[in-house]
């Protein structure tokens, strides 16, 4: 046998299973899809608000009894808990299909929240809060991939922003909830904040049925040699939009021709991310990282500030907060459409820009002493109604720029590297800014904030990518095509 014969020949395919997705109108199947993937952020908000509201309450004998370093490190290990999931999950993803995996850690998470419920100590409260953690990192990674290869090119900006907006809604239903169940009018102290979790378990367990009806990713079915059940699965859904009276364009662009493909290197995974796609890699780094730490700088510090320098009581805080986080939801609700009618490059460049611009005014006026409690939350609800976007653009960002077999641990990577940056370093720091009582150090934070939005903007200018109305396939072709 010679040395020729006895190397595989890859497998060949040509198919149009991308532009088939792209071309089709909005219709039901959308929403099933929007609905059942895209409730991940408003999770998240759930649980990161609700952890917010009963610290106070979990440090009281009658609940757990928990010291404040406890709760302190019990929200590190949530964090901690997300970025190992997010890489794990991300991987898995890749490996084994977003199907597979957004069942996996949505149940990994509604477990997790289920047993916070009935937790008796810190030790059992830290551990399950890290699972629950580990559950919504492989959330982002698996339903982001997913959401963009299912959501038609044309629309994809708008969608992939209002869906993550939606943390924001998660935030307003634990802010709300805790009014109640915090509250020992109406539930004993050690049983209300229990019921708290047992919320994110039932809301997970009726996404958990939803899911059902949304299939596998036929992208990913594509290039895992699996084309037949991705043609199938794309035929069902075009005889749905038919069925209810929609019209199907013609598909006007050339097959794909693809290899078929059962795994990738890790030594493939980074030279694309270091070398081949470098600027992007660089691109992700900067847009997630900036926003976390701007977002994280100002939530987990926003009761702190109100208390220390506007004399603001702790009950009376949520009411600051419910404003704050309407603003976030209504921002890409109102400027997502952009984003697909502007383009990217502009409106990133933009909303990060502005955002930095806006917060570096609004801590000259604090410095100054210029403002009150309400017109403070004013210019947080104005600076995050547009933060909210650019945040949302970056996980945007970091889905689409990355080939098909390794976006969901791209995405991974640079949750990761946001959640680290964001969720450890921004809140320390700035707790401790604000701990110090001086108007002057507090404001040098809010510089050093702004000064990263903007940072990030520039870059956007040079290596920023116009995506929208473009395919997948198109922006990042998959590692197993051929030109």
């Amino acid at each position: 046998m010679s040395d020729s014969d006895s190397v595989a020949t890859p497998t060949w395919i040509e198919t149009n299973v991308p532009q088939r997705m792209d071309r089709l109108p909005w219709s039901k199947w959308h929403w099933l899809v929007v609905v059942g993937l895209g409730v991940t952020w408003i999770l998240d908000g759930l649980q990161v608000t609700l952890q917010g509201a009963i610290g106070a309450i979990l440090q009281n004998p009658k609940a757990l009894g928990l010291s404040a370093s406890e709760v302190g490190l019990s929200a590190s290990c949530y964090l901690a808990g997300a970025v190992v999931g997010a890489l794990v999950f991300g991987y898995a993803t890749d490996r084994f299909g977003r199907k597979k995996l957004f069942y996996i850690t949505l149940s990994v998470y509604l477990c997790a929240a289920a047993l916070t419920a009935f937790a008796w100590n810190f030790y059992s409260y830290a551990t399950f809060m890290w699972i629950a953690g580990t559950g919504i990192g492989g959330e982002y990674a698996a339903i982001n991939s997913a959401i963009d290869e299912l959501i038609p090119a044309r629309v994809r900006g708008q969608v992939d922003l209002i869906i993550n907006s939606t943390y924001w809604l998660g935030a307003m239903l634990g802010a709300g909830a805790t009014v109640i169940l915090l509250n020992e009018k109406y539930f004993p102290l050690w049983l209300g904040w229990r019921i708290s979790f047992g919320i994110g378990a039932v809301l997970g367990l009726g996404v958990l049925l939803i899911r059902h009806w949304v299939p596998e990713s036929p992208r990913w079915l594509m290039v895992h040699g699996r084309n037949d059940e991705a043609e199938a699965i794309v035929a069902g859904i075009e005889k749905q939009v038919t069925d209810g009276g929609g019209v199907l364009p013609e598909v006007e662009e050339k097959p794909l021709r693809i290899s078929i493909h059962t795994g990738t290197p890790w030594k493939q995974i980074f030279r694309t991310l270091l070398v081949d796609q470098r600027k992007r890699t660089f691109l992700g780094l900067v847009l997630m990282s900036s926003q976390a730490f701007f977002y994280n700088a100002i939530f987990f510090t926003y009761a702190l500030v109100l208390n220390k320098f506007y004399k603001v009581s702790a009950e009376t805080v949520s009411w600051y907060i419910l404003p704050f986080a309407l603003g976030n939801l209504l921002g890409p609700i109102v400027l997502g459409r952009f984003f697909d009618a502007v383009g990217r490059k502009p409106m990133i460049i933009l909303t990060y820009g502005l955002s930095g611009i806006l917060l570096a005014l609004t801590a000259v006026l604090f410095q100054l002493d210029m403002l009150n409690p309400v017109t403070q939350s004013i210019a947080w609800v104005a600076i995050f109604f547009v933060a909210s976007s650019a945040a949302s653009a970056a996980y945007l960002t970091v889905s689409e720029l990355f080939p098909l077999e390794m976006r969901a641990l791209a995405i991974a990577i640079f949750y990761a590297a946001g959640t680290l940056v964001g969720g450890v370093f921004a809140p320390s720091i700035f707790a401790s800014l604000v701990d110090s009582g001086s108007r002057d150090m507090l404001t040098m934070g809010y510089f050093a904030g702004a000064a990263m939005m903007i940072f990030a903007a520039v870059v956007e200018h040079f290596y920023g990518v116009a995506a929208e109305r473009k395919s997948l396939e198109t922006i990042s072709p998959p590692l197993s095509s051929q030109e």
